[in-house]
């Protein structure tokens, strides 16, 4: 199956002519950070469903075929007037007939059945688009659980950078007998604290990475593009050409044809037959003619007709309710995305800076001696606590918008198309 690779750009690691002498080793090309499309592509390029698309495409064209042909002739052999009583006793007076009858159905039927089954290849079809937006919608869902881990884990290091700043400020005035030695004590404390915050980050980072690179069997090594996830911005784009509408008319049209088939059905066939009789009293040879058409008195289907239209009026509703749901849900969607953004505006606009600036009153105050050791670890953690609270609303959003994405078919461009081709490979 031939597959359309999305590449990502690759760039050199730059390393001096001194260190690759020393090393003997040739520097190697590295990905640059992976964006959420590339990691899109390659889940659907591996995803193991499109595999089944072409054999399942190949069963519609046996199931045409099928449909097409025409009933089998009948060949019979009946004998008569034998082993009865009086002049019919023993075989003298038997009449063997060799019959040929073969049934002439309406071509409207065979071609209905035809349709009915040629209608399966769209539903194999839009069922498969469906099923790789599904999968698109699942591993962005994975993509930013990673992204958010890989935030937290630079949290987590301005953490322990400020914890590390904090201590060498506290040893500063403990060693100059301004702090007791116990403050000392809980400043390593806390330090040895953000040390294990970080490296339990981190392994929650490299899980999140794991989980996404298992979509593709490739290297847990990866490093993901942050810059959407850091600068949200509402979605605009909503296609309307969607495979979920596809797929609900691939059944209207499947209704419809199973209409045509249950319709056509009552028609009656014709049944011809043709033989030669042997009267075995005088070797005589004579030629049967014959024919049958049934009577449309009891059976005229009307109860399969009526149920076969009844699907087909609700699949028609169906595509209706799907429209009117959609709608519905993208403007619920984009409604609840413009408050997380806004409320991430205004942490940005009015919390982060006076956060930020508190840290740096009070560790001029904390050198001059204006303020205890606790007071700036307090004024850390306020700034550190906001900016946690700042990726679990981008994370909420970002949760948000991959639904609202998966609504409005915002990856349907990234979908491969399935090989048709049901030829022998």
């Amino acid at each position: 199956m031939q597959k359309n690779h999305l590449r990502p750009f690759m760039g050199r690691v730059g390393l001096s002519v001194l260190a690759l002498a020393s090393l003997g080793l040739a520097s190697g090309a590295r990905a640059e950070p992976m964006p959420l499309a590339t990691a899109l592509t390659r889940a659907t390029e591996h995803n193991p469903e499109l595999e089944a698309v072409r054999p399942r495409l190949k069963a519609v064209e046996g199931a045409v075929a099928q449909a097409g042909v025409r009933p089998n002739p009948t060949l019979g052999l009946e004998t008569e007037n034998v082993l009865g009583s009086n002049t019919y006793g023993g075989i003298d007076g038997a009449e063997t007939t060799l019959r040929y009858s073969q049934v002439y159905e309406a071509s409207d039927k065979r071609r209905a059945r035809q349709d009915l089954a040629a209608s399966q290849r769209d539903l194999i079809l839009a069922e498969a688009r469906v099923k790789g937006l599904d999968l698109m919608h699942e591993v962005e869902a994975v993509w930013i659980a990673a992204v958010a881990a890989e935030a937290e884990v630079e949290v987590a290091r301005e953490r322990l950078a400020m914890a590390e700043r904090s201590l060498k400020e506290v040893s500063r005035r403990v060693a100059a007998a301004r702090d007791p030695l116990f403050a000392g004590a809980l400043t390593e404390a806390n330090v040895a604290k953000a040390r294990i915050s970080l490296d339990q980050a981190g392994d929650r980072a490299r899980v999140a990475k794991a989980q996404l690179a298992a979509y593709w069997i490739g290297s847990t090594d990866i490093d993901l593009d942050l810059t959407s996830f850091k600068s949200p911005a509402l979605p605009s784009f909503v296609s309307e050409d969607m495979p979920d509408a596809e797929l609900l008319r691939a059944r209207e049209r499947q209704a419809s044809a199973r209409i045509r088939v249950e319709t056509t059905r009552p028609l009656r066939d014709k049944t011809l037959t043709a033989g030669v009789r042997h009267f075995n009293a005088d070797g005589s040879v004579a030629f049967v003619v014959g024919g049958s058409i049934p009577l449309a008195h009891h059976d005229t289907n009307q109860g399969a007709i009526a149920q076969a239209r009844a699907e087909a009026d609700a699949a028609a509703l169906d595509i209706r309710a799907y429209d009117v749901k959609r709608a519905r849900d993208l403007a619920a969607i984009k409604a609840r995305l413009g408050g997380y953004l806004n409320e991430v505006k205004r942490l940005d606009a009015e919390v982060v800076p006076q956060a930020e600036r508190a840290i740096r009153l009070v560790e001029e105050g904390f050198a001059r001696g204006g303020f205890a050791y606790r007071d700036l670890m307090n004024a850390h953690e306020a700034l550190l606590s906001v900016k946690a609270e700042r990726i679990t609303l981008l994370k909420t959003f970002h949760l948000e918008r991959a639904h609202y994405e998966r609504l409005s078919g915002q990856w349907i461009a990234l979908l491969p198309a399935p090989d048709v081709n049901t030829e022998a490979k």
